[in-house]
């Protein structure tokens, strides 16, 4: 895992890799409690049976719960010492590229794309990509908004 000592760090890495994670994969039991927290029970994610005679063979991962994995894969890649406070800001774009199917491996990327100082504290955009083992298209990509408070 990469130590970030501060804001003045951190906007030296603009446009540079900060790393990838370790590997997770996908299991339909993760998949199945993502369905259960969200009420998002749509078949194409929880329904075996009926997803093997799909579009894709089998279940697929919500594209939601690839996301959500954003934290996780961070937490493996980086951590900014020197700030009072991290928190989400939102995102400016999002985009699923490629369905994830069941038993599928996930990791993440990270890279610093912006910083901006301002009275509230500093913003910092970083690009997630989630890639997929064996594949060449990622699944998903995120500029994801974290405000840093010294």
């Amino acid at each position: 895992m990469r130590t970030i000592n501060g804001i003045d760090e951190i906007e030296s890495l603009i446009g540079q890799e900060l790393g990838t994670s370790e590997w997770t994969t996908m299991d339909q039991d993760a998949i199945n409690t993502f369905a259960d927290v969200t009420d998002d029970h749509q078949w194409i994610h929880v329904d075996e049976a009926r997803a093997a005679e799909g579009p894709y063979g089998a279940t697929i991962v919500h594209g939601f719960f690839t996301l959500a994995l954003v934290p996780k894969f961070s937490s493996e890649i980086f951590t900014i010492e020197g700030v009072s406070i991290r928190v989400n800001y939102g995102l400016n774009k999002v985009r699923f590229l490629q369905p994830v199917v069941v038993g599928s491996r996930l990791r993440g990327r990270v890279e610093v794309n912006e910083v901006s100082r301002g009275d509230k504290g500093t913003q910092v955009v970083l690009k997630h990509t989630i890639e997929i083992e064996g594949q060449e298209r990622p699944a998903c990509i995120a500029e994801v908004v974290t405000l840093l408070v010294e």
